[in-house]
């Protein structure tokens, strides 16, 4: 007689941890599949501190044949589920295909960039959620900073040392403290010519930094921004951005050849074909996190509508936080509805908030008591450890490497701007020129040297640093990749 299958489609906190907890309690009973892009487990608030050169990009990376061994991985991008014949079509990162078929289902495939209707972000932002999108930034930071060291006017030279950060959120205010940091450390070895500075400058529409948290948090934040340089300006947006730069919407032009994107992020499009009611996008689910009507499908994370029991009427925001937890509870549910132990609905209760400013700067809130510096810092960084599934030791080790030697500044040129489109339903894996996932090419008209190559057998030695790149967001309930709260 076989065995029950359980099903996880992706790997992000919600899936990582559903798979976990059942590899741990079912594992005699039931067969754990995990399916998922990628072989790993990518710890999404760390991600700044790899664009930064802070940490290696292996260390926010946690293996899940390592730390799951009891589940099997296929690797593959779920394509479609069919809810009546249970099973679940998808491509593998060679552009095969297969079909896996279930017994219990656990959708958590997460979330993605969020696209507004603003001409130009596409084709000259970038978001920041997955690992190809943080190495490409640090490439592109360094790379902006090397060209302005040689470049042949002040005018050049001055776009190429401005970054623009769009989104106050989590991911925004990070980026731009990290970026920050790492552009400082940079010119400390290669000054730019015409005495220019590195210009960093983090917009939002919103009236403050991170509008959803403790205003101890905000204030915090924009002290240590604005002692930094970076130029805060919220009530400001993006109305338009070019190759040459972004215009604003109270009416002043910027010129840069980088904007990063971090608005927030949208549901993951597969749940939207499944033919279920959605709410703003995400598939509603009852508090056991069950689909309505179809029992054996659980859903959690930033693609699922869990009610907010803790305000009626609600429903829980989409935060790293909430899928760590929601996770937990869809493992024990499944579990239940295999007779191992009692089904629980989903309840939170926010303990706390942290924001890592970089160096030794950080905002917290643990249980309601504000804090900051490098008290702060050192509860954030606890944190973290505490949550990371792995590497903590490598974590920490390059955390004081850092703390006293300088960065290395060096690009390696891996990640092409073509290969990190901002609208792309999955930004965790890098578009190919092979055809496996392949985009077309949405780099400069002007700068024929980052397109992509029609000959696969000819070296692209491109420049796609003159693409802007842009990252915004602006609301932590749609920030999957925030801070973290203990």
């Amino acid at each position: 007689m076989s065995r029950t299958r359980v099903l996880v489609v992706g790997a992000g906190f919600a899936g990582y941890r559903a798979a976990r907890l059942l590899s741990r309690v079912a594992r005699r009973d039931a067969e754990i599949v995990l399916l998922n892009p990628t072989d790993y487990f990518l710890y999404l608030p760390l991600l700044p501190q790899v664009a930064a050169g802070v940490l290696e990009p292996r260390r926010v990376t946690v293996s899940l044949s390592g730390t799951l061994p009891h589940a099997r991985l296929v690797l593959g991008e779920a394509d479609a589920v069919d809810l009546d014949r249970r099973t679940v079509a998808y491509t593998d990162p060679e552009g095969g295909h297969g079909t896996l078929a279930y017994d219990r289902l656990v959708l958590a495939v997460g979330s993605v960039n969020k696209l507004l209707p603003v001409p130009g972000v596409a084709e000259y932002a970038h978001g920041f959620r997955g690992m190809p999108e943080a190495l490409y930034l640090r490439d592109h930071v360094t790379r902006q900073i090397e060209l302005a060291a040689a470049a042949p006017d002040a005018e050049t030279c001055r776009a190429r040392c401005t970054f623009v950060v769009v989104g106050g959120g989590y991911t925004g205010t990070e980026v731009a403290a990290q970026g920050q940091l790492l552009s400082a450390a940079l010119v400390r070895k290669r000054p730019p010519r015409h005495g220019v500075r590195p210009r960093w400058m983090l917009l939002d529409i919103a009236p403050r930094l991170l509008p959803e948290l403790d205003e101890h948090l905000s204030r915090t934040a924009g002290r240590v921004l604005r002692e930094r340089g970076v130029e805060v300006r919220t009530g400001t947006s993006v109305k338009e951005a070019t190759a040459d730069g972004v215009h604003l919407d109270d009416g002043e032009f910027v010129g840069t050849r980088t904007l990063v994107w971090c608005v927030g992020v949208r549901p993951d499009p597969l749940v939207a074909a499944l033919g279920r009611p959605l709410e703003r996008g995400r598939l509603l689910v009852d508090p056991y996190l069950t689909v309505p009507g179809y029992p054996e499908v659980f859903a959690c994370g930033d693609a699922a509508a869990v009610p907010d029991l803790a305000r009626p009427g609600e429903y829980t925001p989409m935060t790293a936080q909430h899928a760590w937890r929601q996770g937990r509870i869809a493992g024990i549910n499944v579990a239940a509805s295999l007779g191992m132990g009692r089904r629980r609905a989903y309840r939170h209760k926010d303990l706390g908030f942290t924001v890592d400013l970089g160096g030794a700067q950080a905002a917290a809130d643990p249980f309601g008591i504000p804090l900051a510096g490098p008290l702060a810092c050192a509860v954030t960084r606890g944190y973290h450890l505490a949550a990371l599934p792995g590497n903590r030791v490598r974590v920490a080790a390059d955390w004081l490497l850092d703390a006293v030697l300088p960065r290395q500044a060096v690009q390696l040129g891996l990640v092409r701007s073509w290969s990190v489109p901002l609208d792309t339903a999955s930004p965790e894996l890098a578009r190919m020129p092979d055809g496996h996932g392949a985009v077309p090419p949405r780099d400069r008209p002007h700068d024929p040297s980052s397109a992509l190559p029609t000959d696969p057998s000819t070296d692209p030695s491109t420049d796609p640093s003159t693409d802007p790149s842009t990252d915004s967001s602006s609301d932590p309930s749609s920030d999957s990749s925030d801070g973290g709260s203990p």
